[in-house]
């Protein structure tokens, strides 16, 4: 048997001809870039989250980085985050000039240690941006006390983590800033590239337009420098498909990590299941273990058709990009161990149950030999 990590082709034949609808209702329409589909769209998204704004943009790395400007963050300011995450993150911080300063993560969570967090605070700082890794909701009850106690902005990058809650409230609902990436293997992706900012604050909002936009507040009306970070209208078109799915999506994957955990459950010595954080419902972005013998166990699944992937294995302190900030291995021991025994297994909406318990059976074979 073949298990993919992620197989696109069952959720794009299931919905096919909405697609295809959404398709030519963009080509009838003329209209290629913003317009009434991305209107459409962000009206709908930010409803979905319980925001008052939402601007789509061409990425969530352009969506961080028009966020990051629009908090005025600039050169000389410091940005706290957490080393295990994708790389964007921290380049989004860079592109305006400001630090990115580390502080270390829960190893349950694999979200950013508040006490951590409180640590790394300078004068110079000016944002924190905590991830929702693998769709578990960073502590946002808490990061929001610090914030407000320094008076600095919390930027969410929320990459992973569409339709994952906190405390009954939707990501993407806490009156900040959140950034969202449709990269097409996310929970909720586009066909391409796509990102968006949601907001509660109308000046936010009108300042990440105009950034998106060349600057423009109004067509030949430049106020600042800005970027040519429009979406799609054919992407915005897709989205609102999909978004109608998205839901019943977050429900059959955390039905897969269930079964996931019923099966390895008696692995424990080896294998450490995923756990949520309490008042938390997470996406299932991705399913991942924390497993003795890693490298052993995932060329081992490799040989019995088994997808898997290690989301990241190399913390962003340690990448050569960032040697310039000064870390060092052993500065984060938390991420760091996580990045050495964390493998994601093959998770998503139409993954089977024969799929799942394949792969559990050859997890099993692996540490029984």
């Amino acid at each position: 048997m073949k298990v993919p990590f992620l197989d696109l082709h069952p959720q794009i034949k299931s919905i096919r001809t909405h697609i295809n609808a959404a398709f030519a209702r963009v080509m009838e329409s003329g209209i290629f870039i913003l317009g009434k589909e991305t209107e459409g769209f962000e009206q709908e998204f930010a409803r979905y989250c319980g925001a008052r704004y939402c601007v789509a943009v061409n990425s969530g790395t352009s969506a961080l980085h028009v966020a990051l400007l629009a908090h005025g963050i600039r050169f000389g300011d410091e940005v706290i985050t957490q080393p295990n995450t994708f790389v964007a993150t921290c380049e989004a911080i860079a592109y305006v000039g400001a630090k990115p300063v580390f502080a270390d993560i829960d190893p349950v969570s694999h979200t950013l240690d508040v006490a951590g967090v409180e640590r790394a605070i300078t004068k110079k700082t000016k944002a924190i941006i905590p991830v929702h890794l693998y769709g578990n909701a960073a502590d946002m009850n808490a990061l929001l006390r610090i914030a407000r106690k320094h008076n600095i902005a919390i930027i969410e990058d929320a990459a992973q983590a569409h339709g994952a809650t906190y405390r009954g409230k939707t990501i993407g609902s806490f009156g900040n800033t959140t950034c969202f990436s449709f990269y097409p293997s996310k929970v909720l992706g586009a066909y391409g590239e796509g990102g968006a900012v949601l907001t509660n604050s109308k000046k936010m909002e009108k300042a990440i337009r105009a950034l998106r936009d060349h600057g423009q507040i109004s067509k030949h009306a430049h106020e600042v420098i800005g970027y040519n970070y429009r979406i799609q209208a054919l992407q915005a078109a897709f989205l609102r498909v999909k978004l109608k799915h998205l839901n019943s999506w977050v429900a059959l994957r955390r039905k897969n990590a269930r079964t996931y955990n019923a099966l390895l459950k008696s692995l424990s010595a080896n294998v450490l299941l995923p756990v949520e954080r309490p008042h938390s419902v997470s996406s299932m972005y991705a399913y991942v273990i924390r497993c003795r013998r890693r490298n052993e166990l995932a060329s081992y699944l490799a040989k019995h058709g088994i997808q898997t992937q290690i989301h990241y294995p190399t913390p962003v302190h340690l990448q050569k990009a960032f040697f310039h900030l000064g870390y060092k291995k052993g500065d984060f021991p938390a991420a760091e161990r996580c990045a050495k025994e964390i493998l994601s297994l093959p998770m998503y909406p139409e993954l089977t149950d024969g799929h799942i318990r394949y792969v559990a059976s050859h997890v099993k074979k692996f540490y029984e030999a």
